[in-house]
């Protein structure tokens, strides 16, 4: 067996330096880096008036200022902005509105129908989760 060595020619790899060119000016295409005076700024401050700024169970009154597990409010939350604008996170848009709310919890608006197309729908939901098991498994063949 012949053993023959290959020999590599050893090269010596150096990085060329870094130049930055200027860019020629092209008549009719804007800089990049021009900088602009325009600045966005509110006009005035704008409190919204509410006569329950806390929602309509009130704020959080911690006990002794803790929470449940001992920890002190740091005053953020959906209340952190009721000084600053006069309402808290849901004052501009509330989820709920009191007027639509039902005078007592023990009658279902929707009535008897409501109540049985309520029932319809969880039964065919139902059988056709049943059905989807059923012919899935080997029951089926």
């Amino acid at each position: 067996m012949a053993t023959s060595s290959v020999m590599a020619p050893s090269i010596s790899l150096k990085p060329a330096p870094f130049t930055v060119k200027k860019p020629s000016s092209v008549r009719g295409l804007p800089t990049l880096a021009r900088r602009s005076s325009f600045k966005v700024e509110a006009s005035r401050t704008r409190k919204t008036n509410t006569d329950q700024p806390y929602g309509i169970n009130g704020g959080m009154d911690l006990r002794e200022g803790v929470d449940a597990s001992g920890r002190k409010g740091k005053g953020k939350g959906v209340y952190q902005f009721v000084d600053k604008y006069g309402a808290n996170v849901d004052g501009y848009s509330p989820i709920y509105n009191t007027n639509d709310w039902s005078p007592s919890g023990d009658v279902y608006v929707g009535g008897k129908t409501g109540l049985l197309i309520w029932a319809v729908t969880l039964a065919g939901l139902l059988a056709g989760g049943a059905l989807l098991v059923y012919s899935t498994s080997a029951l089926a063949q």
